[in-house]
């Protein structure tokens, strides 16, 4: 263990209570410098850091400021390109309605008709084999007073080339 004795503990308090008041005078000049140095500094260059802050402050607001401006403007011309998208779609669709209205239209109309020219095909080719029917016994009769008549006019020919002085 170590004694501590009173002699030097006296002493020792007595010796390092004169040492403090010294350091605190010596760090007190330096801190009062220091400070008188700033403001040398700042009278010479003409800086006060606040200045520059708030400068800077509204300088950040105004910037700020102006794109929430432009953001505004390209949000409102977004919108109205939007919009009028919008209205370019309901024009062509509204034109693909029409369109397939008249598509469907001339569907119909093109079935109708091809529904009338098969009738119509049936009704010919009805007549024909009706006027084929009723043709098929003239026909026959006819071909022999045809040529009945065609023997007569060529045996007149002849006679005629015979006696030219008759005719």
């Amino acid at each position: 263990m170590i004694e501590i004795r009173s002699e030097n503990a006296k002493s020792g308090i007595a010796h390092m209570g004169s040492q403090p008041i010294a350091l605190a005078a010596g760090a007190l000049i330096v801190i009062v410098l220091g400070i008188g140095g700033m403001g040398i500094w700042r009278a010479y260059t003409g800086v006060e850091p606040e200045a520059d802050r708030v400068v800077a402050a509204r300088q950040l607001q105004a910037r700020t400021a102006q794109v929430s401006e432009q953001l505004v403007e390209k949000t409102k011309g977004l919108e109205v390109t939007q919009q009028e998208s919008i209205d370019q779609l309901q024009v062509v669709q509204d034109q693909l309605q029409t369109m397939r209205r008249l598509l469907a239209a001339q569907q119909a109309d093109t079935k109708r008709l091809a529904d009338q020219v098969s009738s119509l095909t049936g009704a010919v080719d009805g007549l024909r084999q009706s006027f084929a029917t009723a043709q098929g016994p003239e026909a026959s009769g006819a071909s022999t007073h045809n040529k009945a008549i065609r023997t007569r006019s060529q045996a007149t020919r002849a006679a005629h080339r015979r006696h030219p002085s008759r005719g």
